[in-house]
């Protein structure tokens, strides 16, 4: 378990400390956007209420609270799956980016009472709308991890 906890708070801490960074820092906040590397790379403030690409977003307060709680729930459904059935190295990696991002995105919620996203890729002609942040990536990364890489087999 040592791996999925230092995983996990290596990558909330980077997460946090790149949104004070972009949020405060840059001010982007107040910007809304900064031009990076285009088209390419561009950092563009985007203040998420729901899920993924906006999905259940709205200002609604029980909304927020329901999103904290789920995601409080799968982070320790997580740990209790790793702690219950003896992960690999890389799944225990996996846990810890899947925990770590989570953790990430619900102190966005209680501090600012939605996720902020910052993080703007875009490629050959294609504009992407869409925003997301280091959380949102060690998440997505970690939850393919769980699934696709295998956990230790207990000898029968």
């Amino acid at each position: 378990m040592r791996i999925v906890f230092w995983t996990g708070f290596w990558v909330f801490l980077l997460d946090q400390a790149t949104k004070y960074l972009v949020v405060h820092g840059l001010n982007l906040r107040q910007l809304g956007e900064i031009d990076v590397f285009p088209p390419l790379f561009n950092l563009r403030m985007a203040w998420n209420y729901g899920i993924n690409f906006g999905l259940m977003a709205g200002d609604n307060p029980l909304t927020r609270w329901i999103l904290i709680a789920v995601a409080l729930v799968i982070s320790g459904a997580v740990m209790w799956w790793v702690h219950s059935d003896p992960a690999g190295r890389w799944q225990q990696i996996a846990a810890g980016l899947l925990v770590g991002g989570a953790l990430g995105n619900v102190i966005d919620r209680l501090i600012y009472g939605a996720v902020a996203d910052f993080i703007n890729v875009s490629c050959c002609g294609i504009n992407n709308p869409f925003a997301f942040n280091i959380a949102d990536i060690a998440v997505f990364i970690g939850a393919f991890g769980m699934v696709l890489l295998p956990s230790v087999k207990k000898p029968s």
